[in-house]
């Protein structure tokens, strides 16, 4: 069965960086887009960034230059880099898997996603 195992969650300072990890397992890793999304308290889950492929990586623009997202296809595993962070970012952080069928255009559709992670909270304290 598909599996997506987050980590590396925490809390720290305005300025710091953070690197998430999501797992997979259940299926072959290299044949979909790994997306990541997040939910703040109150607001609704929000587009982060997603990895058609290693070469095909979409982001949000509230992220865009300081969030870094990677694949590691041999691990099975999909990062997110997070440097600046900022206040604002402290949210529930989670990972996502495609469908078979995928358009990059919606990538910011959460209805395009699958599987679900089961989240990791990053808090960022001013």
């Amino acid at each position: 069965q598909v599996q997506l195992v987050v980590s590396g969650g925490g809390l720290v300072q305005a300025g710091s960086s953070l690197r998430l990890s999501c797992a997979a397992s259940g299926f072959t890793f290299s044949n979909y887009a790994m997306a990541w999304f997040r939910q703040a308290p109150g607001k609704e889950r929000e587009f982060v960034g997603v990895s058609r492929n290693s070469n095909t990586i979409v982001y949000a623009d509230s992220v865009k230059g300081r969030f870094t997202i990677s694949r590691d296809n041999a691990e099975n595993t999909v990062y997110l880099q997070m440097d600046s962070l900022e206040p604002e970012d402290t949210a529930v952080y989670y990972c996502a898997r495609s469908g078979v069928v995928y358009d990059i255009a919606r990538a910011s559709d959460a209805r395009l996603y699958q599987y679900w992670g089961q989240g990791t909270q990053v808090t960022v304290s001013s």
